[in-house]
């Protein structure tokens, strides 16, 4: 196995133990950029001279006899939502193009002291509005295992990199399922925490409301470790939790004996890829044999929570992104006055996917519309949290499908947007009741593409989830 294959946590065994240097290690990864990244295009940007500059320090203190923590000297990727202090952040969109904070978020300061690699910015789909990574301003990222297919979206060039071997671990965001949605189409694993556990302090805004960082990995042990760093209260952001933050490398242990698992009946809807519905529902009988109980259970409200969504997250887009107007920052394009220039700018430099979320919250918020829409989402929006919270009565955690299918071909839905927002059916409801969910690989389809299942928890019981997730890996890795 190559070096850019291996967890985290493996490699920094052979680093204390000094068999492999950060320096080796980061060379390597950018070995393999350079062999697959005109193929995979997971990168906006890449920032080979500073990663250098990161892991020979690592190296330094290793010589030196100073302990590092395990995730310092590993290559990494950033999601180019968040902002790192003078590396480009554009969130993949023209309008941003060349757009460097003088800032860092709140997770890169976190990830900073312990200095781990940053390889580069990756791809997503622009304003992390789509599910694929085609809705990019720059370029279409390409799954590893079938370069004909998507990788997953909005997170679809972290995804891409971590399974690709182009990074050991990754940020994303998650919004309606965009960490957890490329990590089942990737082969990955990928969480989504609870509203509030991680800051978003830096994230550049879609939905605010619903917005989460969080990690993708190779393994769930990887997933821990990353969640540690990243996870705390940061006064920054007003909506972060000031629970206190478990170690959750103390739930790597192999049990789930009386772990008590529903399963929502609304999850394995009608369409759903058979291969993927098989895969699924053996993860179930897995948990089964290692002891835990399973439960069928109701989520009723899971049919409209598309349409609750795309009534809800595009509101907010559209105040959040009224910003990008071409006079403070970003973009411009000249005009013969201000509102033919703010025009003209956000016209040619928003992509076709981001105007139109723009104009259905719009029309959302509209006078004669608000009450219609807006409003009756945000009380629908009550009614899913309900479900979940009488579902937690009876059960510890929910397993279901990740996504309805696995990884479709590139093209294959670009036209026919409201085919593509039903993708999301499994993920969505978690960011609107602000619940941790993690996505973990469980099988593959004839056509040896990765599918997925998720474990959803209840609020800031992350550590639950981990658990469970261990549990199953050791069992399905065997």
């Amino acid at each position: 196995m190559k070096l850019n294959e291996k967890s985290a946590h493996e490699l920094h065994e052979m680093l204390i133990a000094k068999k492999i240097s950060s320096v080796e290690l980061t060379e390597e990864v950018f070995k393999e950029i350079d062999e697959k990244e005109n193929k995979v295009g997971a990168y906006v940007t890449l920032t080979k001279e500073e990663a250098l500059k990161s892991a020979k320090i690592v190296d330094e203190k290793i010589s030196r006899g100073e302990e590092i923590k395990i995730l310092s000297g590993i290559p990494c990727a950033i999601k180019d939502n968040i902002c790192t202090k003078g590396i480009k952040t554009t969130c993949a969109s023209k309008i941003l193009e060349n757009f460097i904070p003088p800032y860092d978020a709140t997770v890169m300061t976190k990830l900073s002291a312990i200095n781990p690699v940053v390889v580069g910015k990756s791809n997503m789909d622009e304003f992390a509005m789509g599910g694929s990574t085609e809705n990019s301003g720059f370029h279409v990222t390409h799954n590893p295992h079938d370069l004909e297919r998507v990788p997953g979206g909005s997170s679809g060039g972290s995804a891409a990199a971590v399974a690709g071997g182009e990074a050991i671990f990754a940020l994303g965001s998650d919004t309606g399922g965009s960490i957890r949605q490329p990590a089942s189409f990737c082969g990955v694993v990928g969480m989504k925490p609870t509203y509030g556990r991680v800051s978003r302090y830096g994230l550049v805004a879609y939905a605010s409301s619903l917005d989460q960082i969080g990690p993708i990995t190779k393994d769930v042990t990887d997933c821990a470790h990353v969640l540690n760093i990243i996870s705390g209260h940061d006064e920054m952001d007003s909506t972060s939790s000031p629970a206190e933050v478990p170690d959750f490398t103390k739930s790597l242990i192999a049990d789930v004996k009386n772990l008590k698992i529903g399963l929502p009946k609304e999850y394995f809807v009608e369409g759903m890829d058979s291969e993927v519905e098989t895969a699924v529902r053996n993860a179930a009988k897995i948990f089964e044999k290692l002891g835990a109980t399973l439960k069928e259970i109701s989520l009723p409200h899971t049919d409209v929570s598309i349409s609750t969504y795309y009534l809800i997250a595009p509101a907010e887009a559209a105040t959040n992104l009224e910003r990008y107007d071409g006079v403070s920052y970003g973009a411009r394009v000249d005009g013969i006055d201000v509102v033919d220039m703010m025009k003209n700018t956000r016209s040619e430099k928003f992509g076709e996917e981001v105007k139109r979320r723009i104009m259905i919250g719009n029309y959302a918020l509209s006078a004669g519309y608000y009450d219609a829409y807006y409003l009756k989402a945000l009380k629908v929006r009550t009614l899913i949290q309900k479900d979940f919270t009488d579902a937690f009565k009876d059960v510890d955690v929910i397993l279901a499908p990740t996504a309805p299918t696995a990884a479709y071909k590139i093209g294959e839905m670009i036209s026919d947007p409201l085919k593509m927002y039903l993708q999301d059916i499994c993920t969505v409801p978690l960011n609107l009741a602000g619940l941790p969910g993690i996505s973990v690989p469980c099988g593959k389809t004839k056509n040896n593409l990765p599918i997925g299942f998720q474990l959803i928890g209840k609020a800031l019981d992350e550590s639950t989830l981990i658990q469970a997730a261990f549990t199953y890996e050791k069992e399905f890795l065997k």
